[in-house]
């Protein structure tokens, strides 16, 4: 998710050591993950049967999750609302490696506030599949991860159940920085700063781990080698450590907004939102029955879903 503001973009001179062929991704999901209304974020489970994904309305200011599966016929069923996320403000659905569980971020009274008005911040959630394939209702993650007087986003979750996400709080080298809050004997510990390798003097706000740990994508707010506004980076963890976040390849970051990363669970695709101007075919349709109106508006200013393989970027 993405909550920091709309900022003037830009586009720089071309950056050294760029590469000469640029990645060009393609629209995915239109009729269904891609629509004219604004949509964002992808998350699979591990057989790739099963997605969540966001919907936001049009000033980007509340945000619903939904659920798919797809049928044995081959087509996706009809988005529904899943049981933990059907009232209130909720985003930024990530799966743990194994599928047993999703952590999303949410603006619902905390326990003991139920009945009163949506809050002002947004803390992590998470919610499990139960033995019949259904899901539990939501529990919050306590402190020292959720904080009920800061805004927490996008927790992805590595193998060994660290926890990655975004928040603005004490120890920021600047605006909203990344963390990792490391499960130790099931308990998560007070979440540590990713260093001046991954975070800036400016906003980094949506992580993307992977499972084994060994890189990290991430969503960053004009640096000083953006395209403009929100562009993609990715960090590998080397034997000392973060490596410096480097922009994706050339053709992935626009002047617009390019945000929301994940990956699928086979390793073979990156997912990203982005609001670009958008005028060629849309590919493949995901819509059964075909609604043709599901399409108007794909990019025209609100989040659409585009794909890149992975291999493209080395990963």
């Amino acid at each position: 998710m993405l909550c920091l503001g709309l900022m003037g973009c830009r586009t720089p001179a071309p950056r050294a050591g760029a590469p000469a062929t640029p990645c060009v991704p393609e629209i995915y999901g239109a009729g269904l993950f891609t629509t004219g209304a604004w949509d964002f974020f992808l998350a699979f489970t591990p057989d790739q049967r099963r997605v969540l994904f966001g919907r936001a309305d049009d000033a980007f200011e509340r945000y619903t999750l939904y659920e798919t599966r797809l049928g044995a016929d081959g087509n996706w069923s009809p988005p529904v609302k899943p049981r933990f996320a059907s009232g209130w403000s909720d985003a930024d659905p990530h799966f743990t490696p194994d599928g047993r569980a999703v952590f999303f971020i949410s603006n619902r009274p905390n326990p003991g506030e139920e009945g009163t008005a949506a809050r002002t911040t947004f803390d992590v959630w998470s919610a499990s599949l139960q033995a019949d394939g259904e899901w539990s209702e939501a529990r919050r993650v306590p402190e020292p991860v959720s904080d009920a007087a800061r805004d927490e986003w996008s927790p992805s979750v590595a193998a060994n159940g660290d926890l990655y996400f975004g928040a603005d709080r004490p120890g920021t080298l600047g605006g909203s920085d990344l963390w990792v809050s490391r499960l130790v004997k099931g308990i998560h510990q007070p979440p540590e700063n990713l260093g001046d390798a991954i975070n800036t003097q400016g906003h980094e706000v949506e992580p993307w781990i992977s499972p084994d740990g060994r890189f990290l994508l991430i969503s960053a707010l004009n640096r000083a080698d953006s395209r403009g506004s929100y562009d993609l980076y990715v960090s590998r963890r080397g034997p000392e450590g973060w490596e410096p976040a480097r922009p994706l390849c050339e053709g992935i970051n626009s002047p617009a907004r390019d945000f929301n990363p994940s990956v699928s669970p086979d390793g073979q695709w990156l997912y990203f939102s982005s609001n670009r101007p958008f005028t060629g075919p849309v590919g493949a349709r995901f819509d059964t029955p075909r609604n043709d109106a599901s399409l108007e508006g794909i990019g025209r200013g609100t989040g659409d879903i585009y794909r890149l393989p992975m291999s493209v970027l080395g990963l």
